[in-house]
């Protein structure tokens, strides 16, 4: 395993992230705890929730999971790096109006509580907004935010689904509080989702705000089992959405990856952890195998070669802004 700093932190996380979105939903308890013991095991010390996992009858019910793993064993809970999130309705029928989507002071202090209780312990490394809610003011924001970290009760904050310009406002409103505002930025990012590469990427290095990728495999369509996918699976949704030139772009994909001897998903997770901007992909396995299968990455090294043909294949926005469409 690979470790490096979060964003301009001082806290080390391994440089690839577990993500738990499909224990409880489609993994059960006892298979997920059998992944988090193989990710520990493994050197894989970054672990990602939101309190919304589980399904929308089920909201919260992988935090729980992953609070009745971290209560298995002494040392599972301090050897690793948390983080969850806020943002969605939960079902909170005390919570009346405010049970909807979005931020406010209110909500952000009861979620929190509720994810702790959930999560069995008394502190989370990282705390996340799940999206960008407009209609809240960043005092708003930086003023529930502050004292959560001032008291111990959570290390840093994050964002996920952020715009470049909305870490640009977060940052300038934490600088007026002499706050460390955002250290991290969960993206959606792969070689099918290059969109980043144009804003999202070169503001957050600016920043010093590390970005964490979700969806690095494109909901599976760079995983190479594509062809049949199960009837009524997310994969069988995702393929149907395809489009002609993205079926080829995939056929071209296969074909490289079979002529450099690599899998198909291993490749997809070595470009992503080429970008100096990116602090871990998120890997969400359903089984033991898919977290296996993706433990060799830091044995792939990509040629320029391989970059180059990558790069035909899938194109992306050209560069930074304003190169990408200006002189």
């Amino acid at each position: 395993m690979e470790y490096t700093n979060l964003g301009r932190t001082g806290l080390k996380v391994s440089r690839l992230c577990l993500g738990t979105m499909n224990f409880g939903r489609i993994t059960s308890e006892r298979e997920s705890f059998a992944i988090m013991d193989r990710a520990l095991e493994e050197g894989i010390t970054y672990f990602d929730t939101a309190n919304v996992y589980g399904g929308p009858d089920q909201r919260g019910l992988t935090e729980e999971i992953v609070g009745h793993w971290f209560a298995l064993g002494e040392g599972r809970r301090e050897s690793v790096v948390l983080g969850t999130k806020v943002f969605g309705p939960m079902d909170e029928p005390a919570d009346g109006p405010n049970d909807t989507a979005g931020l406010s002071a209110y909500k952000i202090r009861r979620s929190l509580e509720r994810s702790l209780k959930r999560l069995k312990t008394d502190h989370i490394e990282i705390y996340q907004m799940h999206h960008v809610d407009p209609k809240v003011s960043w005092d708003e924001l930086w003023g529930v935010f502050q004292p959560i970290v001032d008291s111990g009760t959570v290390d840093y904050i994050g964002s996920s689904n952020f715009g470049a310009r909305h870490l640009c406002y977060a940052q300038a409103a934490a600088a007026k509080r002499n706050f460390l505002g955002l250290v991290s930025e969960q993206h959606k990012f792969s070689l099918m989702c290059r969109a980043p590469e144009l804003e999202l990427l070169p503001a957050a290095e600016d920043l010093g705000i590390g970005v964490i990728c979700w969806s690095p495999l494109f909901g599976g369509m760079l995983s190479g089992h594509t062809a049949l996918p199960k009837p009524g699976s997310r994969t069988a949704e995702a393929v149907s959405h395809l489009t002609e030139a993205q079926h080829r772009q995939l056929e071209a994909y296969a074909a490289l990856c079979d002529e450099i001897g690599v899998s198909q998903p291993l490749v997809a997770l070595a470009w992503i952890l080429t970008h100096k901007q990116v602090v871990a992909p998120i890997i969400g396995p359903r089984t033991m195998e898919h977290l296996t299968s993706a433990l060799d990455v830091f044995d792939v090294k990509l040629s320029q070669e391989v970059m180059d043909k990558l790069d035909q294949i899938f194109p992306g926005p050209g560069g930074p802004a304003p190169e990408a469409y200006a002189w």
